[in-house]
């Protein structure tokens, strides 16, 4: 019992060491793995970070010139950027998935893996957006650098541009940027000078009644808000609105000293009748080209500038339904023959002609003129410091035979024609009609009684004659005469 007790206790020694042992085995290879799956995982997970801290492609390009660096943005750094890292991390996962189910069930493993680099990522996204955000949103706030600058600043640099270009619509276009802007276009220093051209529609084409409204109410806030110290003022190739231009301008506009209407038509009385009363500062006028409607034109001590003529042009364009004209003077005039006939070079309804302190006018310049039935001239020199110095003239003959049959009023005071022309001129005015001449001024003059008594005699209608400072005529009869009996009693004296 003892032998087979001792061998069955060894046996079962035996078994128990075989057991631990092979357990001892069996606990070992475990260890092996695990240790051998998380030695893998860190180089794994290595690998991944050293894929992700790859630093991120720049989103532009730099070119090196001869003087300067430019820095290009791509299109992808602007639109595409981290979204297409992105999808491709995406897509490279599809690939993955696509290749068998072992590798599909190791990525099922690993995705608590993946996350950590999309969690490291980030950085990598911010990097590209601040990347791109230097050339994008830069872009969206380039308007900022108007906001730095100072107004002062700015007005000098829309002075040089207005000085090339022009005020409009320069101005009106920059005015509405930003307030900054908007304040400095609006400066009066600007807005000294204007030329108003074709802003609302081409040339030639009809205005409809919405862009006419428009024109006015735009005019109409210029002269309020811009016009203020408006000194010189152009509208070129007009052909309606012109006559609301000037009147608004004329208003609102008490500094203008210049004003030129050119290739304009549809000019009446009313604006200048306009200019007249409000634009007191107003020495310049220049209508070249243009087109002025009304039978009557006035223009008292203004000095008319002859202006040459641009090659190319032709001068047809004058003022074919003019009736009057008046370009009085009270001081000296520089008005000349040749400016008298640029004037009137095609007005050949001319009735009234007002040249009184035109001292540089000659006879022959007006016999020239091409108005045939003149009813009214008034020539006198009043005012003008050279009389009595000039000398001699003659050819007063020549007008009135060219108007004896059609001129009612006469004044030629202070003009000195010689005693024989103005007797053969006084001898053409008695061939007309007896109820044709109704006012003469002949004083000053060198008349002489041969010469007056046919014109007192013949003249039945003459109901004004002015004889002061008449030299050549007795005292006694020296003086203005008025009405039809007044002058008859003067022939009784004469004789």
């Amino acid at each position: 019992m003892d032998a087979s007790e001792a061998e069955a206790s060894t046996q079962n020694q035996g078994k128990e060491e075989g057991a631990s042992s092979a357990q001892g085995d069996a606990g070992a290879r475990p260890k092996k793995a695990s240790l051998k799956r998380a030695a893998d995982a860190k180089a794994k997970k290595k690998h991944k970070k050293a894929r992700v801290s790859r630093p991120a492609r720049p989103g532009y390009t730099v070119h090196q010139g001869e003087d300067m660096l430019l820095v290009i943005s791509s299109s992808t750094s602007q639109y595409d950027g981290s979204v297409w890292t992105l999808k491709k991390k995406k897509g490279s996962k599809k690939k993955k998935l696509a290749k068998g189910k072992g590798k599909a069930s190791q990525v099922k493993k690993k995705k608590p893996v993946n996350a950590k680099p999309k969690l490291e990522s980030k950085p990598v996204i911010e990097k590209e957006e601040k990347v791109a955000n230097l050339f994008i949103t830069q872009e969206e706030d380039d308007h900022r650098w108007g906001h730095s600058l100072p107004e002062e600043m700015l007005i000098n640099i829309f002075q040089i541009v207005v000085i090339q270009e022009g005020a409009v619509p320069f101005l009106c276009r920059v005015g509405r940027v930003c307030r900054l802007w908007n304040a400095a276009a609006s400066s009066p220093i600007l807005w000294h000078r204007v030329t108003v051209g074709h802003c609302w529609i081409a040339p030639g084409r009809s205005q409809l009644p919405k862009t006419q409204k428009k024109i006015k109410d735009t005019l109409d806030w210029l002269a309020h808000s811009r016009f203020s110290q408006l000194r010189d003022f152009s509208l070129c190739h007009w052909t309606k609105n012109v006559d609301y231009a000037l009147e608004v301008v004329s208003q609102y506009c008490p500094d203008l000293c210049s004003l030129k209407l050119s290739y304009c038509t549809g000019v009446t009385a009313a604006a200048f009748r306009c200019l007249g009363l409000h634009s007191r500062s107003l020495h310049s006028l220049n209508l070249q080209y243009s087109e002025v409607r009304g039978p009557t034109f006035r223009m008292m001590n203004v000095q008319p500038l002859h202006k040459g003529m641009r090659f190319g042009i032709d001068p047809t364009s004058g003022f074919p339904l003019l009736e009057e004209l008046c370009i009085a003077t009270t001081s000296f005039s520089y008005l000349t023959d040749r400016d008298l006939r640029d004037i009137l070079f095609d007005s050949p309804k001319l009735r009234v002609l007002d040249l009184r302190g035109c001292s540089r006018i000659t006879a022959s310049g007006l016999a020239d003129l091409p108005c045939l039935e003149l009813e009214c001239l008034f020539w006198g020199q009043y005012f003008s410091s050279h009389v009595g110095l000039s000398s001699l003239k003659k050819g007063l003959h020549t007008l009135t035979q060219k108007w004896s049959r059609t001129l009612q009023q006469l004044d030629i005071a202070h003009q000195l024609f010689t005693e024989e022309d103005l007797e053969l001129a006084m001898s053409y005015l008695c061939q007309a009609e007896a109820d044709t001449l109704r006012s003469l001024n002949l004083s000053g003059t060198r008349i002489t009684p041969r010469a007056l008594r046919p014109v007192i005699g013949q003249m039945t209608a003459l109901d004004y004659l002015n004889l002061s400072s008449c030299r050549y005529l007795p005292r006694g009869v020296k003086r203005i005469y008025r009405g039809q009996e007044d002058i008859r009693q003067l022939l009784d004296k004469l004789e």
